[in-house]
C-alpha cells in the first residue's frame, strides 16, 4: 500500500470553519492481487490494508482521530474501486455527530465501482447526538458487471445514556439529513428534525424507533430473475426467525439489486440481522464466506 499524508496546516482550535477532511482510496487489480492507494488530507485516513482471505480482497479500516463531527466539519470520502478487483470499506467504531454550535457538518462518499469489481460497503453506525445538524451522504456508482453490498445504519441519540434525540424541553432540537443514490435506480433522502414527533413517536413512521438500518445488495446491471429471488427469499427467512421481524422488510431494486430495511430500538439487533443477511448474499452471489472483519470483534 502506498500512503501520501498530507496534515492540516491549522490547529482545529484556531479553524474557524471547522475540519475539513478528505479520503481518497483506489483499488486496482493486479495478477489476482487488489492492490491499494490511499490519500488524504485532514482528519481522514485508513490503517493498513489486510487481506485476511487472500491476496484478492483489500480490507480497508477507515479512521478519524478527531472521534467525532462537529458543526463546521466537511469530511469527503471517495472510492474508485478498478476493473476485477474486490474492496471491504468498514471502521472501527460508530460515526458521531455531535451537538452543533448552529453550524451544520457533513460527511460524503462517493463509491465508483468499475466493470467486474466488487464493494463492501460496511461502516458502523452514525450516531445523531441531540442538537446535532448534520448531512450523511452516500452515492455509489456501479458499471455494468459491477456489484456491491453496502449498509447505513443510524442511531437517533444515545437513549440508555439519556440522550434522547427527541425535541422535548431539549431547546438545542437538532436534525439529521440522509440521503442513499444508486443514480437511476434508487435515491432514497430524508430529514429528520428532533421537533418532528409525528415521524418519530407515529405508528405510520418510526414508531418509537430510535435506529433504522439499510442493506442493499446492488448491481450496474439486470440480475437474473433467478438470483435475485435468491437474495429476496435469504433476507426474507432470516428476517422473520429474528426478533425483529416485525420491523424489517425486503424488496427488490428495479432488477438491479434487494433492499432491507430494519427498524430498531437499539443497534445491537439492527447489526446482528444485518451482518446474518450480509452473509448470505456474500455466499449466494459471490461463494465467499461470511467473514466479519477482525476489527468488528475488538
Amino acid at each position: 500500500m502506498q500512503t501520501a499524508r498530507h496534515p492540516p496546516t491549522e490547529d482545529r482550535s484556531l479553524h474557524s470553519r471547522g475540519w475539513r477532511g478528505s479520503l481518497s482510496l483506489k483499488y486496482t487489480a493486479v495478477a489476482g492481487r487488489t492492490r491499494a492507494h490511499d490519500l488524504h488530507e485532514g482528519p481522514l485516513r485508513v490503517l493498513q490494508a489486510l487481506y485476511p482471505e487472500g491476496p484478492g480482497i483489500c480490507h480497508h479500516v477507515m479512521v478519524h482521530p478527531p472521534g467525532g463531527i462537529v458543526g463546521g466539519d466537511v469530511l469527503q470520502i471517495q472510492a474508485d474501486v478498478g476493473a476485477d478487483s474486490h474492496a471491504l470499506i468498514t471502521t472501527p467504531a460508530a460515526t458521531r455527530f455531535y451537538r452543533s454550535d448552529g453550524r451544520e457538518s457533513s460527511q460524503s462518499a462517493l463509491l465508483r465501482v468499475a466493470s467486474g469489481a466488487r464493494l463492501e460497503w460496511l461502516p458502523l453506525e452514525a450516531i445523531a447526538y441531540p442538537g446535532c445538524a448534520a448531512h450523511n451522504a452516500v452515492r455509489a456508482e456501479l458499471a455494468p458487471g459491477a456489484q456491491m453490498i453496502g449498509w447505513d445504519v443510524l442511531a437517533l441519540g444515545l437513549p440508555r445514556s439519556e440522550q434522547n434525540f427527541v425535541d422535548g424541553k431539549n431547546a438545542a432540537g437538532g436534525w439529521f439529513c440522509q440521503h442513499l443514490e444508486l443514480p437511476g435506480v434508487w435515491i432514497e433522502r430524508g430529514r429528520i428534525a428532533a421537533s418532528d414527533h409525528r415521524l418519530l413517536t407515529s405508528p405510520l413512521a418510526l414508531a418509537g424507533h430510535n435506529v433504522m438500518a439499510t442493506l442493499w445488495f446492488a448491481a450496474g446491471e439486470k440480475l437474473p430473475g433467478a438470483q435475485r429471488e435468491q437474495l429476496l427469499d435469504a433476507a426474507r427467512e432470516l428476517s422473520q426467525v429474528h426478533a425483529l421481524s416485525a420491523a424489517a422488510g425486503s424488496t427488490s431494486l428495479q432488477q438491479r439489486g434487494v433492499v432491507l430495511r430494519v427498524l430498531a430500538h437499539s443497534v445491537e439487533p439492527a447489526m446482528e440481522l444485518l451482518q446474518q443477511v450480509r452473509a448470505a448474499w456474500r455466499q449466494l452471489a459471490w461463494g465467499l464466506a461470511a467473514l466479519p472483519p477482525r476489527v468488528w470483534r475488538l
